[in-house]
């Protein structure tokens, strides 16, 4: 865990110039030390999977495992270091290959529960959630097009196309409100009212399906605790 936060603090601060000028030569160092160990983790990983029901044949079982997400995130972690000298890239490339990186920050999930359950309750809750993005997508086009329709004849230029409507419309629902494009007509002033409180009943939703989803999951945890006795060492019942 303190490596791959190391890791991800060492790639955020690499992109600031003066740092990176500075401190390239530990940047490189360090780089190449993490390379080392998270690529003897991921051989050991592949090596080892067997021993799990799941992966068990010495061929198959790991070719199995090679396509699992941990499995993923893992080369995810180390490809960058490694693709720019098997193959020839551009400089532009290998900046997005070392901007990769981050993706070490996923390997916390193997070891943090916190992060564990917070997977398994948007699994849990990803048919509500993807209706909830479903909605919001169906009334986003349908104001984004009634605002077009009706502000594009006295704002050509500010309203051009309906696309430029919809980011007016992702503006307006998320309450952020730029200001650069909005409605000067009545009627698309109606619109824009009615987005701004879609928006706040809409993006509630989500947050209540999460809430639920981790109240199930604490307690199905808390279900699965055992309490021992200290006396006998046999587990104790609770009706």
């Amino acid at each position: 865990m303190t490596l791959i936060s190391l890791n991800v603090i060492a790639v955020i601060m690499a992109t600031v110039q003066s740092i990176s000028v500075r401190y390239n030569k530990f940047f490189n160092v360090f780089e190449i030390f993490s390379i080392i160990v998270f690529s003897i983790e991921y051989i050991l990983r592949m090596w080892s999977c067997t021993a799990d029901e799941k992966f068990r044949h010495p061929l198959f079982g790991r070719i199995k495992y090679f396509f699992t997400p941990f499995a993923i995130v893992d080369l995810l972690a180390i490809l960058p270091f490694y693709l720019p000298r098997l193959i020839s890239v551009d400089l532009r490339f290998l900046r997005a290959l070392r901007l990769i990186r981050l993706f070490r920050v996923l390997k916390m999930a193997r070891y943090n529960d916190a992060i564990a359950t917070l997977k398994n309750v948007i699994l849990k809750k990803r048919e509500e959630l993807m209706v909830t993005v479903f909605t919001v997508f169906i009334f986003l086009i349908l104001l984004s097009s009634a605002v077009y329709l009706v502000e594009n004849p006295v704002q050509p230029d500010v309203f051009p196309d309906i696309p430029t409507a919809m980011w007016w419309g992702v503006v307006t629902m998320t309450t952020v409100g730029y200001g650069d494009i909005y409605p000067i007509t009545a009627l698309g002033r109606i619109f824009a009212a009615i987005v701004s409180i879609l928006g706040v009943g809409l993006f509630a939703l989500p947050a209540g399906f999460l809430a639920s989803g981790f109240s199930e999951e604490i307690q199905k945890k808390n279900r699965k605790k055992k309490i021992i006795c200290p006396k006998c060492g046999k587990e104790i019942k609770l009706e």
